[in-house]
């Protein structure tokens, strides 16, 4: 009996979170419709990858190394691709896991039964941010460069991809002027 009773202690513990939303894992990067990815996005084609170093990392980086003098770096930045200009835009977001803690549910609850005051209150909900790079492209016609018919996109692909690794890869951004 004290064998049943251990066991089900431990799986009332090993399962006593409930995910309310689970933030997706992008192993390289994912193409898709930036708006299906977060609805506060636009709706064109985006090049998305988690973000795991710190806020304004991204913003840092593309100022220094297109040199925009933290002139309009986040949107219609000019970027060149076999000799046609493109316009790049970056959108840095947030998708949450968020989870139901049931064990400072139910202590709290009886610790208010009995008429004292909860403890565990804050802990009834917990949340971990995931941060992600959401990259948009268009050319000077103003069509997203991104989109499945597009004629450029393998290379904006391919160009994303680079800058993603250099990004990445890079911690010290004046390193990315030389490398220019």
């Amino acid at each position: 009996m004290k064998q049943i009773s251990l066991i089900l202690i431990f799986i009332f513990f090993y399962s006593s979170c409930i995910p309310l939303r689970i933030a997706p894992t992008i192993k390289d990067d994912k193409i898709m419709v930036a708006k299906k990815f977060k609805r506060k996005l636009p709706n064109q084609y985006a090049f998305i990858f988690e973000d795991p170093k710190n806020a304004n990392e991204f913003y840092n980086y593309i100022n220094t190394k297109f040199k925009l003098n933290h002139n309009e770096v986040e949107w219609n930045v000019p970027i060149t691709i076999d000799g046609e200009e493109l316009y790049l835009t970056f959108y840095e977001t947030e998708i949450p896991t968020k989870t139901i803690n049931l064990v400072p549910i139910i202590i709290d609850a009886g610790l208010e039964s009995k008429g004292y005051n909860t403890v565990y209150e804050e802990d009834h909900f917990s949340r971990v941010g995931n941060w992600y790079l959401v990259l948009t492209v268009n050319d000077s016609n103003i069509k997203d460069c991104l989109k499945p018919n597009h004629k450029a996109r393998e290379k904006v692909l391919k160009y994303l991809r680079n800058l993603r690794v250099e990004y990445l890869n890079t911690n010290n951004y004046v390193d990315v002027l030389f490398k220019n």
